[in-house]
């Protein structure tokens, strides 16, 4: 229980984490006119995949982690509820 706790925080940080980086990066890269500034066509076009990539994975950090948190939340729940046993009648 407390491990889906634990691994819902860990991948919503590391994805949150990894989409500010990407997005400062992004930033930092602008010139004053806005135009983002690379040092070659290669560079640019192997550093918008590797970014492009590196938000699906990140989206899927964030999703991931959610899911764990929700799976979390839905345990503590059945946890907490007692169990109601039922009798026949017969």
């Amino acid at each position: 229980m407390v491990a889906s706790l634990v691994i819902g925080i860990i991948f919503l940080v590391a994805g949150l984490g990894l989409r500010y980086w990407i997005n400062r990066r992004k930033f930092y890269r602008r010139s004053p006119m806005g135009a983002e500034g690379f040092s070659s066509y290669e560079s640019s076009v192997f550093i918008k995949l590797i970014e492009r990539v590196g938000k699906w994975i990140a989206y899927a950090l964030i999703i991931f982690g959610l899911l764990s948190l929700w799976v979390y939340s839905r345990e503590k729940k059945e946890k907490q509820q007692p169990e109601v046993k039922t009798e026949q009648s017969r």
